[in-house]
């Protein structure tokens, strides 16, 4: 199940919330009470393989990885 991580208006917590893909743009309460939340952008696995090994000053792909003339 993904891990979805949020940010309170209210009191500034940053919390997180384990619920199905069905769910992902549901509300959530912080743990404090307040339901003033955004949910944040996670870049968690959408790297593939992850930076180890990956060349310096590019992540791969085609504009990234210098196969551009």
């Amino acid at each position: 199940m993904p891990t979805y991580e949020y940010r309170c208006r209210s009191c500034g917590s940053t919390f997180d919330v384990n619920r199905p893909m069905s769910a992902s743009s549901d509300p959530a309460q912080c743990p404090e009470g307040h339901d003033d939340t955004v949910k944040l952008l996670s870049m968690a696995g959408l790297g593939g393989s992850g930076s180890a090994g990956a060349p310096a000053g590019g992540g791969g792909g085609c504009c990234g990885g210098g196969c551009c003339g």
